[in-house]
């Protein structure tokens, strides 16, 4: 049994947390001392403390590193009926995120050292904001922003966060991207296969009468950007992949040892094509839900770690926005608040990952994609941890939402899991 020493200062003990930390693949059963924001005890029993120390019987419920989001939609500025900067904040802290990597397509457009600052000012307290910077001017695909600029702020990397049509210009980007050490990030689809599909092609596109996008808008234009990848040699990320062919394809490339990352989104984990039965336009995503041997294949490279970090994309659209036929309703979903109990449920609970391995993808391997230190629950280390218990049931609806949107395809449903408690120190 360990002691900790009787003079700590401001003390917390949890008694019998489950601790998860997938850095050291810890996963055990422990009473955790957190002492003025920083963990420094972690132990089967710990005995001789404070009387001042805060004692939280904890146990059923799971401490682990906060979740880090890759890409995530902003209202503000310029859709503030959407989403404040102060409900995106709030969401993820309440889905457990203490990292939140935003996407440039605000209005104005995050696409100079001007815009990037005065997002990092609006920011409020919660979840700690990172950017991705435009890599077009007005992401219009047309010119290169100034990278060497933008590479000067705190930005996390580059990414549009949206398909570039012009190869030669995706040429340039990562030539003179290469020096900057900043990830680019980017969406693989071909706007001239695409064709306004709504749906992936296949069985359940034609019984359900919606226009279909083949699985080749995605593929041939991923594998157009390893071929360039390979050329330039300088590290890309892959975001959203909806297929098993581009599941196939980023693994040749990796074996290739070419400096390339994926994710994928929680929602084409969860459902594919034959949810769309019932024409939710919650489920119009881009790309499109797969077909169940997509959703099947993504799931098995997130565990396999082919594809190592999952993403919310999380994306608010007002109610008048979304009370649309299927074919027209704007693509995305909200997923902050709604990621990690239902993927628990979906993966975890069910015996299909373990718990590590969720972990992994929602928190340590994306912020390896972006180049940063992962959070840990760790002896020594500052706190960045959530409190997860599994089991509290709750309703997906405006009350218990901190996100200004409701278009989820989840709304009115009951739930099961929910993030307790958040620290982050100095947040």
């Amino acid at each position: 049994m360990s002691r900790v020493p009787l003079s700590a200062p401001t003390c917390e003990l949890l008694r019998q947390v489950r601790v998860l930390d997938p850095v050291s693949q810890t996963d055990a059963i422990a009473d955790v001392l957190l002492v003025e924001g920083s963990v420094v005890a972690i132990a089967p029993q710990l005995a001789d403390i404070p009387a001042a120390t805060k004692i939280t019987a904890a146990a059923g419920q799971i401490l682990a590193p906060g979740l880090v989001d890759l890409y995530a939609h902003s209202g503000e500025p310029g859709h503030e009926e959407r989403e404040t900067l102060a409900s995106l904040s709030a969401a993820a802290a309440a889905g457990g995120f203490t990292r939140l990597t935003v996407l440039p397509n605000t209005q104005p457009p995050l696409d100079s050292p001007a815009a990037i600052a005065q997002m990092h000012r609006d920011w409020p307290p919660g979840a700690r904001l990172q950017l991705w910077a435009a890599l077009t001017r007005g992401l219009a695909g047309e010119q290169m922003t100034e990278l060497g600029e933008l590479a000067a702020t705190d930005c996390v990397g580059f990414s549009d966060g949206q398909p570039l049509t012009d190869l030669n210009l995706v040429r340039r980007l990562l030539e003179y991207a290469q020096p900057l050490g900043k990830p680019l990030a980017f969406v693989a689809s071909d706007r001239h296969l695409h064709n306004h599909g709504v749906a992936r092609e296949g069985p359940q596109a034609i019984q359900a009468g919606l226009p279909a996008s083949p699985a080749s808008t995605e593929t041939a234009a991923l594998a157009a950007l390893l071929e360039l990848v390979a050329e330039v040699d300088t590290p890309v990320h892959f975001m959203r992949l909806s297929t098993a062919r581009s599941v196939e394809l980023v693994a040749a490339a990796k074996a290739r040892g070419l400096p390339v990352t994926a994710s994928t989104t929680w929602l084409h984990l969860l459902r594919d094509t034959t949810a769309l039965t019932d024409y939710d336009p919650q489920l119009r995503l881009e790309p499109p839900l797969g077909n169940p041997r997509d959703r099947a294949a993504l799931a098995a490279a997130v565990q396999q770690g082919v594809i190592e970090a999952i993403a919310t994309d999380h994306t608010p659209y007002t109610y008048e926005e979304t009370t649309v036929a299927f074919a027209d309703a704007p693509p995305g979903a909200l997923g902050l608040e709604l990621a990690l109990p239902l993927l628990w449920q979906e993966f975890v609970a069910s015996g299909q990952w373990s718990a590590l391995e969720l972990w992994r993808s929602l928190s340590s391997a994306p912020a390896r994609c972006l180049g940063t230190p992962p959070p840990r629950c760790a002896v020594g280390e500052a706190a960045e941890l959530i409190l997860f218990d599994p089991q509290p049931e709750w309703v997906v609806d405006a009350a218990n939402l901190r996100s200004l949107s409701g278009n989820t395809a989840w709304r009115g449903a009951t739930l099961r899991g929910r993030v307790q408690r958040l620290w982050l120190l100095s947040s």
